[in-house]
């Protein structure tokens, strides 16, 4: 348990921690912040500029946090402060790290983007700026839109943390082929927010502009909080007709469109290989079982289907695949009910006899498609377990002959196993979050593979005629998905012929068709929002994203020159991937140099996951060499003594893996206290009371589990008790009592006494003139309640409590023999001296708990 948890702190020692604290949010202010999104033919070019002033009197610390899309690559980054530009700059990413090197021998930090969910990365990057001074902050990124579903989605994060003057989004759309649809949907809009969004369509230009004032930003009329955080979404889709898709030229490039509407869905011979493995006990096995009941439900009459469960044993459910009639999906259903988990993983096993249950089986249906879904929460561990092994057994017993895809449920899988696997049998992987919504990922992932509707497709182009083609032969087509070719016209054409042959359930296809060079490119002419040589750049997107996905599954050979001819074309248009980074500089006297690194699905492993290899050299800055040479070595006490050694030297942050009882920010103070009390000693704890505030907050811990799950806020003036719980919020005044609901979001007000519920998120009692009182609700693996408080300058000298204290009576001692970055100190508490460590926990303030929270950590007894 030792070594995993050294490893864990290593591993993760460059995690960014967010750098603008609570109590700062007035003096760095964003006065200005915009989003700016272009998409031309599904191809989106989207701008993000924020405007920052610090308003405090001494130097703060400025920062940009903006979460883009995983399918995206970051174009361009640049600071501007006081109207001096300090430009970002792609390199090679071998280069690149040595500069980071070099920044690390001098002490400085690293990594400015993480991977933050299962659609989205996290920019972040801090900068130092003077008293009164001005940065802007420019980032660029571009994203081909997939189509899912019979929808594209561009996917903008909102969330700014505070509000801001001048908001606004824009996102333009031009599509010629026409917009068949538009809609709009957002995580956090209100009524009120509602006015502020306005939508100008036309056959072929959409124009969508968010606009909020101030006012129409807040939670409420009497806080400065913000209400804009989480997800704006934008949806369509384009006419099409029964043709041989869409085609559209600009300056010698091209992009071909193909999505056949209305066409017949083969029929399907589905194996569901489902592990049952000891770790998919309890709440992942649950989700499965309730994932399976429905995608049955989904399955079509004419298809066949089968379930393989594994563990240490393979079991099939019945010899042979069965036609999913009424009788035999209810007979399905029964069994996935009696799904249970226990032993080992023999991944291997597992899947050669579903490629054998397919070989064997008899009188499927002539045209159909056959498929295997594997779901797995862990590595192989029974049988074969040597992964290069099994994924070479799987590719030679299928063969070609069916699709194989690849679920990861959770961190403990290997990710890169998975999706070589899949890759190299005609599938893609997926990784499934355990989250509250597990079992909708999955019903969602089935519903994408669910209706193939062509299989053997061939996009034939001129061979004299176009170079620098992409992937042009495709396995299958699903209906709802979109095929996207793309290519440059070498000679000076006057017509671009095209065509199709594909087989349908019916029939087999030869769609042709011929588009107008000349007619094409005037298309795009005079279209002021239309940027640049845009399909040129969608044409260099796809090839390198291409590339990069045939590169996983190559041999090693084979994978240098992929990757080579990926990473020229990554330099040749700035685009921040998998093999290049970007350097940022800043100021003489700051940490001048940092790396903006595009990470992989592969990468976002727990650190059990990859002791060694490429993400944790980037991370860290030491060498592959010696990480090696010291991790083989086999002896444990010796990796320990290694794993201590390189922590201490490049002053690891610790991978924060819990939350603390209790989070405060120290009054005047960029300093956060994580303090924690014996709940043995009094599980009803006095927490805080400020006589001249006239407030009272009393806490209670758990039965079974070490943290709050209960506070009682007392009010003098109006006189009115808050009874919070992790099931309800009771509001009572004058003997009367108002019940507040976690599951939706509610306001009441009792003179002056305002309660605002955030669904399932928090609860927060404001009163003019006090102390603002904020209660996170944190969910998984079991509920609790996060206390903190805003506005903390109106406590007073008199503010006493375990926690009250803190306000009043605390600082860290003066000694010079203390290194102020050290990872201990000692902190004065009421005329008490403690000695308080650094340590890294998860914050319950965000929303995201992906972003650990620095603090000195403290316990103490009521």
């Amino acid at each position: 348990m030792e070594e995993r948890t050294l490893l864990a702190l290593t591993v993760f020692s460059s995690l960014v921690v967010l750098a603008e604290s609570i109590a700062h949010k007035h003096a760095i202010e964003i006065y200005s912040l915009h989003v700016d999104c272009k998409v031309t033919t599904r191809f989106a070019h989207t701008v993000i500029t924020s405007k920052i002033v610090n308003r405090a009197n001494e130097s703060r610390e400025a920062t940009f946090e903006v979460e883009l899309p995983k399918t995206a690559f970051i174009t361009n980054f640049s600071m501007s402060i006081d109207g001096k530009v300090y430009p970002g700059i792609i390199k090679e990413k071998a280069s690149a790290q040595k500069e980071y090197d070099t920044a690390i021998s001098r002490g400085q930090s690293a990594g400015l983007v993480k991977i933050t969910g299962r659609k989205l990365e996290q920019f972040h990057v801090s900068v130092s700026i003077a008293a009164a001074s001005k940065v802007t902050f420019e980032l660029t990124y571009e994203e081909l839109l997939k189509r899912q579903l019979g929808k594209f989605e561009l996917l903008i994060k909102v969330r700014p943390k505070q509000l801001v003057k001048h908001f606004q989004i824009d996102v333009h759309i031009f599509e010629p082929q026409g917009i068949s649809f538009l809609e709009t949907d957002s995580t956090f809009m209100t009524n009120e927010l509602t006015e502020a969004l306005t939508k100008v369509q036309n056959e072929t230009k959409a124009h969508i502009l968010f606009k909020p004032t101030v006012d129409q930003q807040k939670i409420n009329p009497e806080l400065d909080e913000t209400l804009l955080n989480g997800d704006f979404v934008v949806r369509y889709d384009v006419k099409r007709g029964a043709t041989a898709g869409d085609i559209q030229i600009v300056n010698g490039y091209f992009v071909h469109y193909f999505a056949p509407r209305e066409m017949p869905v083969f029929p399907k011979n589905v194996i569901f290989v489902i592990d049952r493995s000891g770790s998919m006990a309890g709440r992942k096995i649950e989700q499965t079982r309730d994932a399976l009941l429905k995608i049955l439900q989904d399955l079509r009459p004419e298809d066949y289907f089968g379930f393989i469960t594994f563990s240490s044993k393979v079991a099939e459910w019945k010899s042979s695949l069965l036609q999913a009639t009424a009788e035999n999906v209810a007979s399905a259903a029964g069994f996935v009910q009696t799904l249970s988990a226990r032993g080992g993983t023999d991944i291997n096993c597992a899947l050669l006899t579903a490629v054998s249950v397919l070989d064997k089986a008899e009188r499927l249906p002539e045209r159909s498609v056959s498929m295997i879904i594997l779901l797995t929460d862990g590595q192989p561990t029974s049988g074969e377990n040597n992964v290069q092994v099994i994924q070479e057994n799987i590719q030679k017993a299928v063969n070609g002959k069916y699709a194989l895809f690849c679920l990861g449920f959770g961190f403990d899988v290997s990710y890169k196993f998975l999706e070589k696997m899949a890759l190299s049998n005609g599938g893609i992987a997926r990784r499934i979050y355990e989250n509250a919504d597990a079992a909708l990922q999955l019903q969602g992932f089935y519903q994408e593979v669910a209706t193939p509707i062509l299989m053997r497709i061939e996009m034939q182009y001129p061979e004299n005629a176009v170079e620098g083609l992409t992937k042009n032969n495709f396995k299958l087509f699903f209906e709802g998905s979109e095929i996207i070719v793309s290519g440059k016209i070498s000679n000076e054409l006057d017509l671009l012929p095209v065509e199709i042959k594909a087989q349908s359930h019916a029939s087999d296809l030869t769609l042709k068709e011929e588009a107008n060079v000349k007619e094409k490119e005037q298309v795009f002419q005079n279209q002021s929002y239309i940027f640049g040589n845009f399909i040129e750049r969608l044409w260099a997107y796809l090839t390198i994203q291409q590339l990069l996905e045939k590169s996983i599954s190559a041999q090693e050979e084979d994978q240098k020159t992929l990757e080579a001819q990926a990473l020229e074309l990554s330099l040749q248009y700035s685009f921040v991937t998998p093999l290049t980074s970007m350097v940022v500089t800043k100021p003489a006297g700051q940490q001048q140099t940092e790396l903006a690194n595009k990470p992989t699905e592969a990468d976002n492993e727990k650190p059990s996951s990859f002791l060694v290899g490429d993400a944790y050299r980037l991370r860290s800055g030491v060498s592959p060499g010696r990480w090696r040479s010291e991790s083989q070595s086999g002896s444990k006490k010796k990796l320990l003594s290694v794993v201590a050694r390189l922590r201490d030297k490049i002053g690891a942050q610790p991978f924060a893996n819990e939350y603390p009882q209790l989070l405060l920010q120290l009054p005047k103070q960029n300093e956060i206290i994580c303090l924690n009390t014996d709940g043995k000693a009094q599980p009803s704890v006095h927490l805080l009371s400020d006589p001249e505030q006239g407030l009272t907050v009393m806490g209670k811990l758990g039965d079974r589990i070490n943290h709050f799950v209960q506070f009682e806020i007392t009010y003098v003036n109006p006189p009115a008790l808050i009874h919070v719980s992790t099931d309800e919020i009771l509001l009572s005044h004058n003997n009367k009592s108002i019940q507040l609901p976690w599951m939706e979001s509610a306001t009441s007000t009792v003179q002056g006494l305002t309660v605002s519920v955030e669904k399932e998120r928090s609860v927060t009692a404001s009163l003019s003139d006090t102390v603002t009182v904020k209660i996170s609700f944190v969910k998984l693996p079991d509920d609790f309640l996060g206390l903190y408080f805003l506005n903390i300058d109106h406590f007073s000298d008199k503010v006493s409590g375990v926690l009250g204290q803190f306000y009043s009576k605390a600082q860290f001692v003066s000694n010079s023999n203390v290194n102020q970055k050290a990872d201990e100190r000692l902190l004065s508490v009421s005329g008490s001296e403690h000695k308080v460590t650094r340590q890294y926990r998860k914050d319950y303030r965000l929303e995201s708990t992906s972003d650990p929270v620095p603090c000195w950590s403290i316990d103490v007894t009521p």
